[in-house]
């Protein structure tokens, strides 16, 4: 059963505080969320069982509307057969599967809510979550995308002998019926030399069968997701940020859960491997925060802006300029010769580096550039105009943007800001590009829930995108036989429809989620978010906590070790005595990172708080 909890009356803002005053906010809280007495709640399953119900859902609903190899001996499988070839099966498959996505994303947001305030134990739960909702994933067919057939084919290009960074995977027999899309039949691979050498090994292990191939790239993406859970609490512990709400942000999130384990994203790894480089790099274990950024290059090049701020990083705070630009040079000169040996390991070389650069074609409505590209493309081609140069100028005017910016963050800032500045230079390389797919955003959400989220509109743009990023998955790769006729743009219409009704259930009709909207929403707006952040009691609002740098602590916090001297907390921190205020409304923002108000924890709670359950009531 769905145990009551204060969360479930005021939509997981903090507690409030005791004696008169908490009882006047109790009653106010009370009198604006929660049910009348006596209304019947219905039953209710606790968030964690709703997930793997929801999980267990999309595992089903795959087996109908999933991505199968044509060379797939599950083909032959008479369920399979009567659930995928017949109307009523892809129909009921695709209503399953879409539904299953939601009841996850509504387990996802009860369980914020259950865990309001972040207290002992609550990292434990997201733990627990993370695990019990990617299990049934891991025996699902490929839904979201197919881009893990092209895995396949890869590796088969590789143990051929072949240079998968000239040569496309059609020059391969029979490449068609593995699966992969033909969009990637004549491209050039855009991963890294040493995804290739994974692409190889499960050829190797278990040559060209899809199914267990897909399960293999499956159990590598999930390496991924399991690094997430390791280093996203302590990167945010030395943030002074919950860990737990960290991971549940972004590790626990649904997308990032479907997009990495369903999905089987190699992305997964690559964002695993950076932020564990991340955090040792922050920790001043320079070397292997290196090297474990170089795998993730290895994995996908785009990480390779992660690294002048892994060498600020390393280099430490208040460092000189020439000590700067040598650990610059350490850096750089280490993951060179990584790359480097790699390449002569599998003969490719620097291959990766010229795909890199020349990769990133079309456009995607969703992008701002691909919006701006389709709004002139339409405006000139009605009056006549030629409209094929307007992507190519729009994609060099991005490219040139977003280099400017990654420039700027690399010089200008506070060194107690470095990953916030990291992650907003990773941020300008996505956003101004022409496409953006659904899991790129996953790349970036992890770096920013460790620096801090507040809870605000910057909660409810986490909620936004993951719902909307959702409902465009589950319907957009939908698999339909094409002798099933028009049936396909039909179901794909159902499971948007889907989407939608429970978008609006979940923002207006739920009496447990519709108040967790309303209370991230400003009282202008007809809300009930005060229009400032709200720090949980017991918490401080600081600025990140990173070895060898400023402990930047809110200047009323009790306790707070006295301006310049060693705070007791973390050994070889100051505190700095910096105002944080935590009002937004007027402008003034406090230190932490990401804005103001980041909703940390102090003590046990920050972080690494939490080998036990939260215990429910």
């Amino acid at each position: 059963m769905e145990s009551k909890h204060p969360a479930d009356s005021d939509g997981g803002l903090p507690a409030q505080p005791t004696g008169k005053q908490g009882a006047a906010a109790g009653s106010a809280a009370g009198s604006a969320g929660s049910l009348p007495t006596g209304t019947w709640r219905g039953i209710h399953l606790s968030p964690l069982i709703q997930g793997v119900v929801g999980s267990f859902m999309i595992m089903l609903g795959s087996l109908g509307v999933g991505w199968l190899a044509s060379a797939s001996p599950m083909n032959r499988n008479p369920f399979l057969i009567a659930i995928r070839t017949e109307e009523s099966g892809v129909i009921a498959s695709a209503v399953v599967m879409t539904l299953g996505c939601w009841v996850l994303f509504r387990a996802w947001l009860r369980m914020g809510q259950q865990l309001a305030g972040w207290p002992e134990g609550s990292l434990a739960t997201v733990r627990k979550a993370v695990w019990a909702w990617s299990v049934p994933m891991l025996f699902a067919l490929p839904i979201f995308s197919r881009d893990v057939f092209a895995y396949i084919g890869q590796g088969r290009l590789v143990a051929a002998g072949q240079d998968p960074y000239t040569d496309g995977i059609s020059t391969l027999n029979n490449w068609f019926q593995l699966g992969t899309d033909i969009t990637w039949a004549e491209s050039e691979t855009p991963y890294g030399p040493l995804y290739l050498n994974v692409e190889y090994w499960v050829n190797r292990l278990v040559g060209t069968s899809p199914d267990l191939s897909v399960f293999l790239f499956r159990l590598v993406a999930f390496a991924g997701v399991v690094l997430c859970l390791v280093y996203v609490p302590k990167l945010a512990a030395l943030h002074k940020v919950s860990g737990a709400k960290a991971a549940w942000i972004s590790v626990a999130n649904p997308l990032f859960l479907i997009s990495f384990v369903a999905s089987a994203h190699n992305d997964s790894f690559m964002v695993g491997l950076a932020l564990a480089g991340t955090y040792y790099a922050a920790t001043r274990r320079g070397v292997l925060g290196v090297v474990l950024v170089a795998g993730s290059i290895g994995i996908k090049p785009i990480t390779l802006v992660l690294l002048p701020f892994i060498g600020l990083l390393w280099a430490g705070p208040g460092a000189s300029w020439a000590r700067i630009v040598r650990y610059w040079f350490y850096t750089a000169g280490l993951v060179l010769g990584i790359m480097a040996l790699i390449g002569w390991a599998n003969g490719y070389g620097f291959g990766w580096l010229s795909v890199m650069l020349g990769t990133g074609t079309g456009a995607v409505m969703f992008a701002p550039l691909g919006a701006l590209n389709a709004l002139l493309s339409g405006a000139l081609s009605t009056i006549g105009l030629p409209v094929d140069w307007i992507l190519p100028v729009l994609k060099l005017i991005g490219r040139l943007a977003s280099v400017g910016l990654v420039f700027l963050l690399i010089f200008k800032g506070k060194s107690t800001h470095l990953i916030q500045r990291m992650a907003l230079a990773f941020s300008a390389l996505v956003i101004l590009s022409p496409i953006i797919q659904p899991w790129y955003i996953l790349w970036l959400l992890p770096f920013f829930a460790v620096t801090g989220i507040r809870d605000d509109w910057q909660m409810l743009w986490v909620y936004f995108t993951t719902a909307f990023f959702i409902a465009f998955g589950a319907a957009d790769q939908i698999f339909v036989w094409q002798f099933l006729g028009d049936l396909d743009p039909w179901v794909k219409h159902l499971s948007t429809g889907i989407s939608w009704a429970a978008m609006f259930y979940l923002g207006f009709l739920d009496p447990h989620t519709r108040v967790l909207f309303r209370s991230l929403v400003p009282v202008r707006f007809g809300g009930r978010h005060p229009g400032r952040a709200v720090a949980v009691q017991g918490s401080s609002v600081t600025g990140p906590v990173v070895p060898g740098m400023p402990n930047v602590q809110a200047a009323a916090k009790p306790g707070a070790a006295p301006v310049g001297e060693p705070n007791p907390g973390v050994p070889g921190e100051t505190d700095t005595g910096s105002n944080a205020s935590g009002n937004n409304s007027a402008g003034n923002h406090c230190t932490g990172n990401l804005g103001t108000g980041t909703d940390s924890a102090d003590g046990k709670a920050a972080g690494n708080a939490g080998d036990h359950e939260v215990p429910r009531s």
